[in-house]
């Protein structure tokens, strides 16, 4: 399949922070194949007018538990440990793999809709949102958060059914769909799990070229409780056991260090900024901008609906842009630009993926706005428009893979009033009676 976009206003996301106008983008089979200003030669299976629209690469929501859809408000008005432990981890002992499949269904159709193309998923029953993902046409690294509550000294790969979960995952998922489903290894969190788990997670994920997700430092309370514990900080602890010796993210990090943001750095660690929902649980707000100033890659996230309430990036990268200004009382402590990074090419280094830039060779996830939306008029800088004024709402196109995947309200890969219908008459149901 072939694809030529023409009169193209398009946010590059490149070094030089380059905006293409009336320009040309081309795409063949999966991949970017022209970025002009020009034309290019040859015939194409489908032309796209993008005449009162804005290009930008798709999003990369670099930490999600896609199926808490299911739970969106649920349990609201309460601290994190509160939150899971009287109200998310009972809901969820109900679900069974049709509830999942359903819950991620319609995660995914939100985001799709809201300009995501790529997303780093951590939950459990991963085998069963792979299936979901390969359908509904986006990329996806899933892992299944490990965890372990056991005694260390009992532990075994034989003995922890995680371990065994994610042998099941990896050999049957990763690569998948030509690499649309990378695989990861995972660790829930520090506070979650053991050391035995930590090494054997770290070692699994060396054996088999796999990044790695795990949640650190989101509440102040698992913070001190890890230096209680262990004499260190959760990102030095794990350190010591190989947790951060490949590719890996970290989710949340609002109570790291600068002596933890040197191993970050060090180690090529990727910290995903997680605003809307750490505000939300009152978690507390992460130091992005010095994490940033000593050269940690940052990435952006949503968490789980059920802390978060949507999937729409374009309000974390509202919020990314916004909020530590307010806290630092300095406008220019995360620029339009930096925000609009965190949610692209910053997300796609992080996962280890070929996209969230628009130029030759990178992957066709790409996403229309409507400019001719009241909110976004008049535009005195794309940028601008994009991060303090769209909403999910004003994408009217998502191609992702090459392949679109959404336009003007209709989708081509997800059946949403089966999805709907499966939500309502069966997952509801099943965990709220």
């Amino acid at each position: 399949m072939s694809t030529l976009f023409t009169n193209v206003t398009a946010v590059l996301m490149d070094e030089e922070g380059s905006v293409l106008r009336n320009g040309y983008v081309a795409v063949r089979g999966t991949g970017i194949s022209h970025v002009s200003p020009c034309r290019p030669e040859g015939v194409f299976d489908q032309t796209i007018d993008c005449a009162g629209k804005v290009m930008m690469p798709g999003f990369v929501n670099a930490h999600t538990h896609v199926p808490m859809t299911l739970l969106r408000g649920y349990g609201g008005g309460c601290d994190l440990h509160t939150w899971l432990n009287q109200y998310i981890f009972p809901a969820e002992d109900k679900l069974d793999d049709r509830a999942v499949a359903a819950g991620t269904a319609l995660g995914l159709a939100e985001m799709i809709a809201s300009g995501v193309t790529c997303i780093a998923d951590m939950y459990m029953r991963p085998g069963i949102i792979a299936g979901q993902v390969l359908e509904a046409g986006i990329s996806a690294n899933l892992s299944l958060g490990g965890t372990y509550f056991e005694d260390p000294a009992e532990f075994s790969a034989e003995r922890c059914s995680d371990c065994a979960a994610q042998i099941a995952l990896t050999e049957e998922w990763h690569n998948a769909g030509g690499g649309q489903i990378l695989v990861d290894a995972s660790i829930h969190g520090e506070y979650t799990s053991v050391a035995p788990l930590w090494r054997w997670m770290a070692d699994y994920a060396h054996a088999h070229g796999l990044g790695m997700h795990v949640h650190i430092s989101e509440t102040e309370a698992e913070h001190k409780g890890c230096l209680e514990r262990n004499g260190d900080t959760p990102i030095q602890t794990l350190d010591r056991y190989g947790v951060w010796d490949g590719r890996a993210i970290a989710a949340h990090c609002v109570y790291t260090t600068p002596e933890d943001w040197a191993v970050m750095v060090q180690k090529g660690v990727s910290c995903v900024h997680n605003p809307y929902s750490n505000l939300k649980l009152g978690s507390g707000v992460a130091p992005i901008p010095a994490m940033l100033a000593e050269g940690v890659n940052v990435a952006l996230g949503t968490d789980g609906v059920s802390s978060h309430n949507s999937t729409d990036m374009f309000a974390d990268v509202k919020l990314a842009a916004i909020l530590h200004n307010g806290v630092g009382r300095e406008p220019t402590a995360v620029m339009a630009r930096q925000a609009l990074e965190m949610a692209t090419v910053s997300g796609a280094r992080a996962l280890g993926r070929h996209t969230g830039r628009i130029e030759v060779g990178r992957v066709a996830d790409l996403i229309l706005v409507d400019f001719d939306a009241p909110n976004l008029i008049p535009c005195h800088d794309v940028r601008e428009n994009l991060v303090f004024s769209a909403h999910g709402s004003n994408v009217v196109m998502n191609m992702a893979r090459g392949k679109v995947i959404y336009q003007n309200g209709d989708f081509f890969t997800l059946d949403l009033e089966r999805v709907r219908d499966e939500v309502r008459r069966y997952a509801l149901p099943l965990i709220f009676g």
